[in-house]
């Protein structure tokens, strides 16, 4: 299965202008994806492409601007780099061998080092330069380190590849799992969206049988079959925790996604502050993609309407979508995030330890709604009966 740009490996290449950055990005990837050029800061916004890389495999690749760039649009630009160390994987630091590390340089090793980023200092322009023993040097012009480089970045992605599933680790050969998966005016046209396409992929390589359904079918699929689990979309919780039998795991694909990206218990002690919500509070709605909104949208008017129905207060929304999301928190008094199938691991853990380190309650759009809908504790309970 060809992995999404969320599965793929996120190689970020940061440094000061004129470092080379974007001329090392070119001869790694053996293409032209950044514009090079001898004028300093040439590189504006970062670029970003998903391919391919022998030995490297699937990745995407970021080239950012320049850290020291200077005027009030260098500003801008920094503060974007910058933003690209949450959903980095690998970070690789271009350094002028000419001139030698920067103290922007030294900042940015520290902010891999916090945020335990595995790195490569490059020090590029080997052919204007003597080289030191104890320094990895390249040239973009000449080619000299290129394919060192690229050997370097696989070893670290394999040391750092696991194999994680968000149900296949659920299942075993002739398990049955029914899919709900409603089709109404926000559901896309023409397919489903991705955590549903992956889970069903899940089942398959399982050996398991999944039946998809809307939740009209349910009651009569589920008097000829008696599924292991159920896993519905968050929206319909409501309706499905009524025809499921208890004796039944039910689960939504949110909450799959939520304990996928590794914060199922900071998400569910987000939930548990929905109670405490005010009249007047301000909570921040945020998507991971870019979708068109729909009339009857569930980030910007379902989710609104659920939390005001349930805390009886008058609450004042404000909303995000894709690499949107604010540094500062502190005007919030919760945080509801979608599932994040869009973005990477790094990035949804990033936010995640933003909201935290700030006091800010997160909880994402399944977590939410089954909590609303009193089922919490039953829809965690695939974590556990997966364990028996």
């Amino acid at each position: 299965m060809q992995l999404t740009k969320s599965e793929r490996p996120h190689i970020a290449f940061f440094g000061c202008t004129n470092a080379g950055k974007s001329s090392i990005v070119n001869a790694v990837t053996n293409q032209k994806l950044s514009v090079i050029s001898d004028i300093k800061g040439t590189t504006t916004d970062p670029v970003q492409k998903s391919m391919e890389i022998l030995p490297l495999g699937p990745v995407v690749i970021i080239d950012t601007a320049g850290i020291n760039d200077d005027g009030a649009l260098g500003i801008l630009r920094i503060n974007k780099t910058k933003e690209i160390l949450d959903k980095t994987d690998i970070a690789v630091l271009v350094i002028d061998s000419t001139i030698g590390i920067a103290k922007e340089d030294k900042e940015l090793i520290k902010e891999f080092e916090s945020r335990k980023i595995p790195y490569i200092q490059v020090f590029n322009k080997s052919d204007l330069t003597e080289k030191q023993p104890d320094k990895f040097y390249v040239s973009a012009l000449t080619g000299e380190g290129i394919n060192e480089l690229r050997e370097k970045l696989g070893h670290i992605i394999n040391n750092n590849k696991q194999e994680k599933y968000i149900i296949r680790d659920k299942l075993k050969t002739g398990d049955i799992v029914i899919l709900v998966i409603p089709i109404d005016e926000s559901a896309p046209k023409g397919r489903i969206i991705l955590p549903q396409q992956n889970v069903l992929r899940e089942v398959l390589d399982s050996h398991a049988t999944a039946i998809c359904c809307q939740i009209e079918e349910l009651n009569e699929i589920l008097g000829k079959v008696t599924p292991k689990y159920v896993i519905t979309d968050s929206q319909a919780f409501n309706k499905v925790k009524d025809i499921v039998p208890q004796n039944i795991v039910l689960t939504s694909f949110s909450i799959l996604m939520a304990n996928y990206k590794g914060s199922l218990k900071t998400l569910l002690n987000g939930a548990y502050k929905i109670p405490n919500l005010k009249d007047g509070d301000k909570i921040l709605i945020s998507e991971g993609c870019t979708h068109h909104r729909q009339c009857n949208d569930i980030g910007t008017v379902k989710l609104p309407n659920w939390l005001e129905e349930y805390t009886k207060k008058e609450l004042n929304f404000e909303f995000t979508q894709g690499g949107e999301f604010p540094q500062d928190l502190s005007e919030y008094s919760l945080i509801v995030h979608c599932g994040g199938c869009m973005l990477n691991e790094q990035e949804m853990k990033s936010r995640i330890k933003r909201a935290k380190d700030q006091n800010i309650p997160i909880v994402n759009y399944g977590m939410a709604i089954a909590y609303m809908n009193g089922i919490c504790e039953r829809a965690l309970e695939i974590f556990e009966s997966a364990k028996k």
